[in-house]
């Protein structure tokens, strides 16, 4: 072990630009390999360690598994959510906890415009049918649906939101969208209530970010408010959605259809869902290329990296602005 070193514990995956990168500044240490017993590592060794990575959205990292680094400075976690991680409980504590935004966000838009059109023009479905032969027997029937006669309504206008409605604007789509307080610089029609523009709208685009304050933002009266014609995309985080409201509004036509990148309980995704041939599922899909990825992976090292030089660290989150509050 390299004495001039700082240890950091890796959590999740060892992904090799995060490993490869981290090795160069760091002693890694894997709590999976300091585990035996559990409870030898977190009183050796967790009591010196400064420092932890992240490298999926998977996992629970809450007060009560933070507090057992009592000299814990950062957190740096992969992915641009982070309700994985207690954020306001670091904050508090002294701890900052940075994320990997916008090197994905082109990346997500572009799924998210994907996901919708599958989802509107049925482009799964149509292929589906053209696999199983039955093209050469009868053409595949006009889709039901169609973007030239919708407004969609982002729920979410950040860097991700504002991205996608660029692409929807330059396809003469009519945008308009609900955040809990307007976007600054941005020109599209606000609605501080959610339900008013569910009503308004034929889609909603839901690219908000996780946590306890919006779960189940997406319940039953939203999807009756969107109404027969309405089609739901969920690019956020399944908790955003009331998965079994969704469910049963699909079946009883309360909605016409639903495009989803995101779970509950991923991987795990409802039967009943996957049995609607009405809805398009894809299995989170939204920063999947390598490019972005591996930028995501880079800014989980340069976040860390920067930390041990001495430096600001590149992108904490609202809950943890650096310089760091006092630890209570």
């Amino acid at each position: 072990m390299a004495a001039d070193k700082t240890d950091v514990l890796v959590m999740g995956p060892p992904k090799p630009v995060i490993v490869k990168g981290l090795e160069q500044v760091f002693n890694l240490v894997r709590l999976a390999e300091e585990t035996k017993p559990q409870e030898k590592f977190f009183a050796e060794r967790a009591p010196q360690l400064r420092a932890i990575a992240v490298t999926a959205t998977v996992g629970n990292y809450d007060g009560a598994f933070l507090g057992r680094f009592p000299r814990l400075e950062i957190v740096s976690t992969f992915g641009v959510g982070y309700d994985h991680i207690d954020a306001a409980w670091a904050g508090a504590h002294g701890i900052t906890v940075t994320n990997t935004p916008d090197v994905l966000t082109e990346e997500v838009a572009d799924t998210a415009l994907g996901l919708l059109l599958c989802t509107v023009r049925e482009f799964p479905q149509a292929e589906r049918y053209l696999r199983a032969g039955k093209w050469v027997e009868k053409g595949y029937p006009l889709s039901k649906a169609t973007l030239r006669d919708r407004t969609v309504g982002l729920v979410g206008m950040g860097r991700i939101g504002q991205a996608i409605a660029r692409r929807l604007e330059a396809m003469q789509v009519p945008v308009v969208y609900h955040s809990r307080r307007p976007a600054k610089g941005v020109s599209y029609k606000h609605y501080p209530n959610l339900l008013d523009m569910a009503r308004d709208v034929d889609v909603l685009l839901v690219i908000t970010p996780g946590g306890e304050e919006t779960k189940n933002l997406i319940d039953a009266k939203v999807l009756a408010a969107l109404g027969p014609k309405g089609v739901l995309i969920n690019m956020a985080r399944g908790s955003v959605v009331d998965e079994h409201a969704l469910i049963k509004a699909l079946a009883d036509k309360t909605i016409m259809s639903a495009g989803l990148d995101v779970y509950l309980r991923e991987p795990e995704v409802p039967a009943e869902l996957i049995a609607m041939d009405h809805v398009v599922l894809f299995p989170h899909l939204g920063s999947a290329s390598v490019a972005t990825r591996e930028r995501m992976d880079q800014l989980v090292v340069d976040n860390l990296a920067v930390w041990a030089a001495g430096k600001p660290p590149l992108t904490p989150v609202a809950e943890t602005p650096w310089p760091p509050q006092k630890r209570k």
